[in-house]
Order: structure tokens, then sequence, then C-alpha cells
């Protein structure tokens, strides 16, 4: 592969990057009640108000990074983006009456009513997110403390399976479940709080090292299957709950442990991140017949039970791209960017829209697309424009390396 190759990838990226910067720049802020519009369609309408408050902390968190890392996103109206959103969440998102410690709202109306609260971690995850992120540009320290703060309930809930503070009744039918999403989102928290922060790096350290144990369990079948969701022990579970499979979050969870393997130096966990977390999945999920990844698989080959099962999501390649450049990156292994190029020409001849900027979101499997809004409860600004962001500065270091070796 030449370096006028990853010129090509970094230049396409690049505009990419601008292209949905601009996109959610344009059409999504609300000017009159603060925060973020995230039900928005392909021409930039908005066809619901209700606000998400897990997207409108990623929103907060995405304008934030973008200001602090990159040169030229470091503008005025992305500073007061994030700050605004920033000011709307820590008004409204946090409902007190919910659980016994209180928990965020999964949405909320225009004016910052709650609608509804879920029994989830992840509406609190991406709150935590955007506040210490916001925090490192602005220097509010009050920010990054109520940041720990719901970081310390989150440990609670995810540790302790303190379900009451969640709002759910113990149940007797159901059975404790190691579902990957809770070990991979506290990792994700783990290293955003620690980055540059000796101390938080510290008080993090064990609470880390926890969370790549949760996700190594979900290695099941002699390492040829990453299952979604796996017994308390780490066994597999029977039944279609057992037997899932995303392929997307696998690669998701690949990245994770890829760059905590790095910081901490740990060869044989960078091993197990490219060779199970990305090689495994990546080969189980690719469609050999229309390519693309799929959403969720049966491991046994019994048809998933989610109805969008062959459909193709802008978000797994999303991770995708990251997990392959990353891992090329760290070992310059040829089959790394090979997987990388084959991910790249499908994504970007099927989700971008070349009219009116931005992707689209749901394909069918064949690879149509199937809905054509930019933005809706699950797809806001962050998937698309965090890969785009960390894949140029990827390739910046790469071509930087090929002039300089």
């Amino acid at each position: 592969m030449t370096a006028a190759k990853l010129v090509q990838f970094r230049d396409r990226i690049r505009t990419e990057l601008d292209r949905a910067v601009d996109f959610w720049l344009k059409y999504s802020h609300d000017k009159d009640h603060g925060g973020f519009f995230t039900c928005i369609g392909k021409d930039g309408k908005v066809y619901d108000e209700l606000k998400y408050v897990w997207l409108q902390g990623r929103q907060v968190w995405m304008y934030s990074r973008l200001y602090r890392t990159m040169e030229r996103f470091h503008r005025p109206e992305i500073l007061q983006a994030a700050i605004s959103g920033g000011e709307f969440l820590q008004k409204f998102a946090w409902v007190p009456s919910a659980g016994s410690s209180g928990k965020c709202a999964f949405c909320l109306t225009r004016d910052g009513r709650a609608v509804k609260v879920q029994r989830t971690i992840f509406s609190e995850c991406f709150y935590v997110m955007a506040l210490d992120e916001l925090s490192r540009i602005t220097g509010d320290l009050q920010m990054q403390a109520e940041a720990e703060r719901v970081m310390a309930l989150l440990v609670q809930w995810a540790q302790g399976g303190d379900w009451a503070g969640l709002g759910r009744a113990v149940l007797p039918g159901d059975a404790p479940v190691n579902s990957m999403a809770v070990p991979m989102m506290v990792l994700c928290l783990v290293q955003q709080l620690s980055d540059s922060r000796p101390d938080s790096a510290h008080k993090y350290h064990q609470l880390g090292d926890w969370c790549v144990q949760e996700i190594l369990q979900h290695i099941q079948r002699d390492g040829t299957a990453i299952l979604e969701n796996v017994s308390k022990e780490g066994k597999e579970l029977p039944g279609c709950q057992g037997r899932l499979q995303n392929p997307g979050h696998a690669l998701e969870a690949g990245w994770f442990l890829l760059q905590y393997a790095l910081a901490r130096e740990d060869q044989a966990l960078q091993r197990t991140a490219v060779e199970a977390f990305m090689e495994v999945p990546f080969s189980r999920g690719w469609d050999h017949q229309h390519g693309g990844l799929f959403y969720f698989l049966d491991v046994d080959g019994f048809c998933p039970t989610q109805l969008e099962w062959s459909m193709k999501l802008w978000w797994p390649h999303c991770e995708a791209l990251i997990a392959f450049l990353l891992a090329y990156s760290h070992t310059k292994e040829p089959a790394m960017l090979d997987r990388f190029t084959q991910v790249y020409d499908y994504t970007f001849s099927h989700f971008p829209d070349p009219e009116q900027g931005e992707w689209f979101g749901y394909l069918t499997q064949q690879g149509s697309v199937a809905l054509h809004f930019k933005g809706g409860p699950f797809k806001g600004f962050f998937h698309v424009p965090r890969c785009l962001h960390m894949c140029e500065m990827l390739l910046d270091d790469l071509l930087e390396q090929s002039h300089n070796p």
C-alpha cells in the first residue's frame, strides 16, 4: 500500500468530517431552548423535537473533542455549541426522583422536561463523557467534579448490581447477565477520565482491569466467537440471548481493548484485542454476498430474533474502520490495512449522502438506503464524526512516519 493511497484515504475522510460537522452545526442547534435536535431528515428538517440525553451528551463530547484536538475546529461557534449543550445537560438531564440516587432521563421535551427514564446506565455514561471532556476546554472544576460524582454511581451500579438504583425490580426468573455493553462503556469512561490526569489514572487503575476481565469473558467456544451476553461467571447462556453476536460491538470492544493495552504496554492483551475482537467478529460478520457487516448473528446459524439483523448500519462500519486502522498503525501488518480498505470501500460507497452531506444510517442487506433520515433516537452526532476524527489522526501519524522513517 503506497503513501499515495493513505493520502487518498485521509483526504476523503477529512472531507467527510468537515461535511458532517457542517451538517450538525447548521441543522441541529435549538437556539430557543438550548441543546440539540437529533431527529433530523435527509435535508436537515427537524421531524421530532424530543431530545435524547445520551445523544445530547455525545454531541457535547464530540464538539469538545474536536475543539480540543483539531486545529481547524478550534472555532468559537464550536466552543459555544459545546458550552450551550453542556448547560442544557446540567440543567435538565438529571432526574432526582428517579431511582434511589437519582438518574438521567432518557429523553426530554424540547424545553427540558423529562419524558422517560431507562433502567440502564447509558444516559449517565454519556453525561459523564460530555462533562469531563467539556471541562477540559473550559477549566470548570465543578463540572469535572460532577462527572466524577456520577461516575461513582455508575461503578456502584455496574459492579454491585444495584438494580434498585437503576429502578429495576429483582425478579426470580431474571438471572444476572454480563452484557458486554456495560464493561465496555465503563472502560471507555475509565480511559476518558484518566487521559492526561495521573491522579485519575491511579484512581481508576483497578476498575480498568475489572472492565477488561469482564469483556474477555465474552470470548467463547475456544476463541471462535464473541458472544454479546454471558453469565456472571463467564459461561455461555441458553437460548437466543446466549447465542447472540453483534459484530460491530465486538469490533468496538477490540479497539477499546487495544487502546487500553497499548497504554499499559500489555502485549498479550494487544494480541487478544486484534485476534479475538477484530479478526473473529469480522470473519463471522462480513456478508460475502452483498458486502458490509451484518447487525446481528446467531452463533449456531439460527435466524436471529432481531427483525433488523440482516441490515447494514452505519455504526458497526465506523467501529470496524477505527479498529483495523488502529491495529495497522500498531502492528504494520498488511492484513490489517487490507481489512480497513475492504470496510472503507463498502462504507464510502454506501453510507455518505453526496447531495446533502452526513451519512444515512440504515441500509438493507443488499445495500440500498432503507431509512432516509440523518438523525434519530439512536443516530446523532457521534459515531460518524468520532470515526472520521480518529481515522484522520491515525492516517496523519502514519503519513508522518512514512516521511520520517
